[in-house]
Formats: C-alpha cells, structure tokens, sequence
C-alpha cells in the first residue's frame, strides 16, 4: 500500500515536472489556476444570489446594464494590452530583457495618458446625461444611477493601467498569478458584500464601491510586489518610456483592436437590448445563463491561457511539433467539455433554483439551450483563436471581424423585429456572428500547421 501510494505521487509529480521546459511551465500553471479559477468560480456563483437578495432582481439588473454600458470604454485600450502581451513574449523569447521593459513602461505611459483623458471627458458629459432614460428605469433613481455611473467609470479607468501587471504574467507564461490577483479581489469584494447584507439596507452605491474598490487595492499592491520582486527587471520606468516604440504597439495594438470591438460589442449591447426591449429584469435571467454556462470557458481557459504565449515561443523557435500536441490535447479536452456541458443543460432548472432560490428569477429551458450551444462553439474555436492570436496572424481575424458586429445587430433586429423572438435570439446572433471562431480560425490553423502554408494564412 505504501508502495502503492509512493508510485502514485511519483507518478504525479513527474506529469507535471517532465517534457519539454515551455510544457512543464504551461502545465504547473493549469494546475494552480484550475485551483484558484475553481475558488473563483465558488465566489462568482455565491455573488449572484447574495446580490440579488441585497438589492433585489431589479436594481442588480441596473447594474449589470450600467457596467454593460460603461464598459465599452474598453474601446480606449486600443488593444494595447494585447500588443504588449505578444511584443512582451517575442522579446523575452530573443533574451532582450531591455526591449521587454520598454515595452511594459510604454503601455503603462500610454494607458494613463489616455485614460486620464478619458475619465475627464466622461466627468464633464455625464452631468448632461439622464441615466435614469438610458437604463430605461424610474425617474426617481436619477440621482443614484448617475453616481453609480461615476463610480464604475472611475473603476474601469484604474483598472486598465493597474491590470498591466496581470498582461505581464500572462505573456510570462505565468497566468496563475494574475488568476490568483483576480481572486484576492473577488474574496474582498464578498466579505464587503456578506457585510454589506448583514448590517445595511440595499444600496446599489455601496455594492458598487464594494466590488470596485476591492479589485483596485488588490491590483494596486500586485503591482508594488511584483515590481519589486520577480518582475524587477521589467518594473515601469519613465527613463523606459519611449514613445518611439509606441507605433509597433499600436499597429499590432489597433488589430486586436477592432477584433476586441466584435466580442464586447456583442457582451455589452446584448444588455443593453434587452432593456430596451424587453425591461431590466430580463438582463438577469440572460446574465444568469450566461454565468451558468460561461463556467465552461471559464474551466476550457484555464486550460488554454498558457497556449498563447507558448504558442508565440513555439512559433518563432519552429517547433511545429509541439503546437500540433498542444491542439490535439485540447480537442480532446474539448470533447469532455460538451459532456460538462450536457450535463448542466439537462439539469439547469435545478440548479438555477438551488442557486438562486425557489420563484427569485424565471428562466426557460430555451434561453439555457442557447446559451450552452454559444458556449460551445466558443470554446471548440478558442484553441485555433489563442493559436492565431499568439503569432499574430490576425488580418483574416481581422477582417471577419469587421463584418461581426454588423453582422450580430442586423440578426438580433431580424430575430427581434420580424419572428418576434425571446431574450434567446440574442445567442443565436451571437453565434451566427461568431463564425470566424468555429469555421475560419480551425481552417487558418490548419493551412499553418498540417499544410505548412504561409502568404495570407500567417498575416
């Protein structure tokens, strides 16, 4: 028996510290992030029916349309972050340490400059705004909603400079750290919020100040320790900062872009339609299929966030190989997530009801139906996606890009206007608009990798 157990922990400990040097990086890190994504997700599932409770269907709905609306300020970043994630990991990949901190103490320059710009336009327009009309709810709310707007554009405004450190790890190949940032906010933010339900009345302000602030302090301290520790030789300076570098991050930065403009169009208008159309209570029960089932990207990522970076490395050292192992693990990978996710449809009405309490939001199984097939489309192309991504072969992405967005609100009106078509319409736009994802990504990979073609396929 002693034996037994001995050969068992041997043979774990050996999973994950043999093979290749990029291999044994990606893995160590799936391991620690699947633990800390796991508390992530426990702490995500426990939020929604406390909040819901706090401040009732309703109002989370307005806040969820609220951070929906604000967050595509994102726009802003100008794929930024994206284009420091690849040049970071080519230029640590050619040994030049230098090149790399420029690079990060650039992004950083850039990032503030142009939020700080930014976050005093909104200051100045939204004292014209009336929210209580843009949320589409009673007048008498005007005064809250409009702080509540200040307090989540402030947020998103420090949360892109200080999350830079968390693009760092990732280009590092050291995601786990930034998922372990990410849940140090999250377990924050739900002792304010058991606190919040324990000793106050409902407050939309202060369940915003709970999961903004939280967030924030802890990316604040991430980036103090982490520069001053592992990452010293790439902490910010403004000696480093060269705008000169700037046009390389911007060209490849501007790409990500507009492929970023498809996906968070498609996320954050989804809201705002609905409330629109169909009343903010509504955005609850699409936000609550889309969390239920979002748990599968959130698991597949886990998996796939190491694949970028090490793709790019891959890439530029032709190790052809090794790319062609990594697919196969994931498409094997990918096969036992449409099993997960079967399951979760077949029992989605029991599980919304314990999670959420008997009667507190009604959801039809077509609503859930959608949302797993969305899902899954999602995670079968995210591999060939992260793939392309990590060597910037983006101009095909590019381009079906520009076509998704327009392609997502002509079918969502259509699905609307014309059949006359539940909240669900709005996955089934989202996926006939995501076609790049399932149809083209696999084909690109493939011309790439199994073909060994060039030309327009590696742009």
């Amino acid at each position: 028996m002693i034996f037994s157990e001995s050969k068992i922990y041997t043979s774990i400990i050996g999973l994950f510290s043999k093979g290749q040097e990029r291999s044994v990086k990606a893995k160590k890190n799936i391991l620690f992030s699947f633990l800390i994504k796991g508390l992530s997700i426990a702490i995500s599932l426990i939020l929604v029916p406390l909040t819901i409770n706090y401040v009732n269907t309703t109002r989370y709905g307005i806040w969820l349309t609220l951070s929906s609306i604000i967050g595509w300020f994102v726009f802003f970043d100008i794929g930024l972050t994206q284009g420091l994630r690849n040049k970071f990991a080519e230029a640590k990949a050619n040994g030049n340490h230098s090149l790399a901190q420029i690079y990060v103490s650039t992004t950083y320059a850039l990032l503030a400059i142009i939020f700080f710009g930014v976050w005093l336009l909104f200051m100045g327009v939204n004292f014209f705004l009336d929210w209580s009309k843009i949320l589409n709810v009673s007048g008498s709310m005007e005064r809250e909603v409009t702080i509540l707007a200040i307090i989540v554009f402030s947020y998103f405004c420090l949360n892109f400079v200080f999350n830079i450190i968390t693009t760092v790890n990732t280009a590092n190949q050291q995601p786990a750290r930034s998922s372990l940032i990410s849940v140090t906010g999250q377990i924050l933010s739900l002792a304010i919020v058991v606190l919040l339900v324990k000793t106050t009345e409902g407050s939309l302000i202060k369940l915003a100040l709970a999961f903004c602030l939280s967030p924030l302090l802890v990316l604040f301290l991430a980036n103090l320790l982490l520069y001053n520790g592992v990452y010293k030789q790439y902490r910010p300076k403004f000696s480093k900062v060269d705008f000169s570098y700037s046009k390389s991050l911007f060209n490849l930065g501007l790409t990500f872009f507009i492929i970023q403009f498809a996906n968070i169009l498609q996320f954050q208008s989804a809201n705002i339609i609905i409330a629109q159309n169909f009343g903010v209570a509504e955005v609850t029960s699409y936000q609550i299929v889309y969390r239920y089932f979002g748990v599968m990207i959130m698991v597949f990522t886990i998996f796939l966030t190491p694949f970028w970076s090490a793709s790019t490395e891959a890439f530029l050292k032709n190790d052809i190989q090794w790319i062609k192992n990594a697919i196969k693990r994931y498409n094997q990978l990918n096969i036992i997530m449409v099993v997960i996710g079967l399951i979760m449809l077949v029992s989605s009405g029991t599980v919304y009801r314990l999670w959420l309490g008997e009667g507190k939001v009604h959801i039809d199984f077509i609503l859930s139906l959608c949302g797993f097939l969305f899902f899954n489309t999602s995670v079968f192309g995210g591999k060939y996606v992260s793939f392309l991504n990590g060597i910037s072969a983006l101009r095909i992405q590019f381009w079906a890009s520009v076509i998704s967005p327009f392609l997502y609100i002509l079918v969502t009106l259509i699905l609307l206007k014309y059949f006359h078509m539940g909240v669900y319409s709005l996955f089934i736009a989202a996926i006939i608009a995501n076609f790049n994802t399932y149809i083209i990504a696999p084909i690109q990979y493939h011309q790439i990798i199994i073909r060994n073609k060039r030309g327009i396929w590696v742009k």
